[in-house]
């Protein structure tokens, strides 16, 4: 017997949703859900932010005292090149890659990713370069020891003259990097541009989106810098080229342009989707729409325009002309104009807000306070006389780790407890997140503000031994060091134990708008499938009374099978 009416999509087998509890196999495989993805790129990223704070906590632990007592000299500096590398390229711009994944389709409306087998390969290039670099540790001379920015003529020699050393894996995992990090460009751009819902034009789009695009247009245009000096920079090492040798016409200040075109922009590739998670949790929390969403949203492209000439503010002392040094100095405090846009945007959409101290909210507002001081410094920083000053001690280190922990890694950790359920379908613990944000909070200050003292009183970075006289500085970072390991306790425990036996999440339990928060709680495989919504208003209209989507009846549908 048939029917004419017969519908062959019956016959479909039911996906797995990214969160089922018999589904945890998906996420050990080449995958190319962007949903199983995004976690996959979380979850590696959570585990190398325990391994960079676990080398952080040796260089603290030898840093307590002024001589070098703990470990030799040459093993510190393994570690802090070490930390730096996995901090940035192993947890930093994976966690973020994760979150683009699980919110960019969501929020748009698409199906997937544009390219869904590149973005899977995008995600495996990461354990591959993450084993090169782990894997110095166990070679003979041990991992690199040139820091994180790998300057020649330092990282170009080879004293005990192994085939291999860890400079080598350095510079190949480094490369390695930036072609799983332009794969995920390519596709982050591409979805962002072509795949949006009927109805969402660009200024209907969540900030988060626009922001993830600001970003990873950074990254289309200066990863290749990044990544074509570490080639050259590793056939110097190996086949005897001279890219970078003085001693056969190169040019080691070379170098540093190439890294710095794009290690500068890089920390607004980092920066941006963190000003994005703002734009989403202090909305949803005060109840209000944002305020100048076109404004904040065409500030993010100002950013990508001024963070591409700002890279030589980092090179001021190294014989750099007068013109170019005060150039580089007017497009370096320019840039803190876009960013004040936000930053009065943000404040004005709290003033006056019901405001809800939820996990998320404390940790954006605490992310938002510590940018504020980092942005204060770096305008400092960005001054020609007072770089020259302290660029080589450790005001610049404190400054950096405010922008890069302070600021962007409590944003990350606001964005996983904000999209917790959406993603895993059950409730976090609140009580233990804020256990986790006050010990995170108090322990990164403790770690960092000292050091602007330390810095403006002429402390030298990149030591293992110092001056006594700047020892109780170093005494309160190491005790605020010791305090962030002890914050990854109640953060580990609350993600484990929520999703395993937490409550079961509503589709929305934050009376949040956007598209994600009409799915179920986890999203099924292709998310809205044939049944997207038509977008009518940006998704800031907290008491404002108008309808986000054209289709009234989808919540009712969405909420009934939920």
């Amino acid at each position: 017997m048939t029917s004419t009416n017969f519908d062959p999509r019956i016959l479909k087998a039911p996906h797995p949703v990214p969160g089922a509890p018999d589904n945890w196999k998906r996420f050990f495989s080449f995958n190319t859900d962007a949903k199983v993805i995004g976690i996959q790129y979380i979850a590696t990223s959570l585990l190398f932010l325990l391994v960079g704070g676990l080398l952080a906590m040796v260089m603290r632990g030898e840093l307590i005292t002024p001589p070098a007592d703990l470990v030799d000299p040459s093993v510190y500096n393994g570690l802090y090149t070490m930390h730096g590398t996995v901090m940035l390229f192993l947890f930093l711009f994976p966690v973020l890659n994760g979150l683009n994944n699980l919110l960019i389709p969501t929020m748009i409306g698409a199906p997937d990713m544009a390219f869904p087998r590149l973005n899977a390969a995008a995600f495996w290039l990461v354990p591959v370069f993450a084993l090169l670099l782990m894997g110095s540790f166990f070679i003979p001379g041990g991992p690199a020891q040139s820091g994180w920015w790998s300057y020649p003529p330092i990282s170009i020699q080879n004293p005990l003259n192994h085939f291999v050393n860890g400079e080598q894996l350095w510079l190949l995992a480094v490369a390695l990097s930036g072609v799983s990090s332009i794969f995920g460009a390519i596709n982050f751009v591409t979805t962002i541009i072509r795949m949006r819902a009927p109805g969402m034009g660009f200024f209907k789009m969540p900030l988060y989106c626009w922001t993830a695009w600001g970003a990873q247009t950074i990254q289309l245009i200066g990863l290749p810098a990044l990544t074509g000096g570490a080639i050259m920079l590793l056939f110097d090492l190996s086949f005897g080229t001279s890219f970078f040798r003085p001693e056969g016409g190169g040019d080691p200040v070379l170098y540093q342009h190439f890294f710095w075109f794009y290690s500068h922009p890089a920390v607004y590739v980092m920066v941006l989707p963190v000003f994005g998670i703002f734009s989403e949790v202090f909305t949803c929390y005060a109840r209000k729409p944002l305020f100048g969403y076109k404004f904040v949203a065409l500030a993010s492209f100002g950013i990508v325009f001024l963070s591409l000439i700002v890279w030589v503010h980092h090179m001021f002392y190294t014989g750099t002309p007068n013109w170019m040094r005060i150039l580089f100095m007017f497009t370096t405090m320019t840039i803190a104009v876009p960013t004040g846009v936000k930053v009065f945007a943000w404040v004005a959409t709290l003033w006056g807000g019901k405001l809800r101290l939820t996990t998320p909210m404390l940790f954006c507002l605490g992310g938002l306070l510590n940018f504020i001081f980092a942005g204060i410094t770096g305008v400092m920083l960005g001054t020609v006389p007072i770089d020259i000053h302290v660029g080589n001690t450790y005001f610049v280190v404190a400054h950096f780790h405010y922008v890069i922990f302070n600021a962007i890694v409590l944003g990350v950790f606001a964005a996983v407890y904000h999209w917790f359920p959406k993603f895993t379908g059950h409730m976090y613990y609140e009580g233990l997140g804020k256990v986790h944000f006050a010990l995170t909070f108090i322990g990164c200050t403790l770690n960092w503000l000292p050091l602007h003292w330390a810095g403006l009183l002429g402390m030298p970075r990149r030591v293992a031994s110092y001056d006594p006289e700047f020892a109780i500085w170093n005494v309160l970072a190491s005790i605020g060091a010791f305090l962030l390991g002890v914050a990854s306790i109640p953060f580990i425990l609350n993600m484990v134990s929520s999703w395993a036996r937490g409550p079961k999440a509503s589709p929305n339990p934050w009376g949040a708008i956007g598209l994600e928060w009409l799915l179920p709680s986890p999203p099924p495989a292709e998310n809205f499938e044939d049944d997207v919504p038509t977008v009518l208003n940006n998704p800031y209209g907290y008491g404002l009374n108008e309808p986000f989507v054209a289709d009234e009846e989808f919540y009712i549908r969405r909420a009934q099978e939920a």
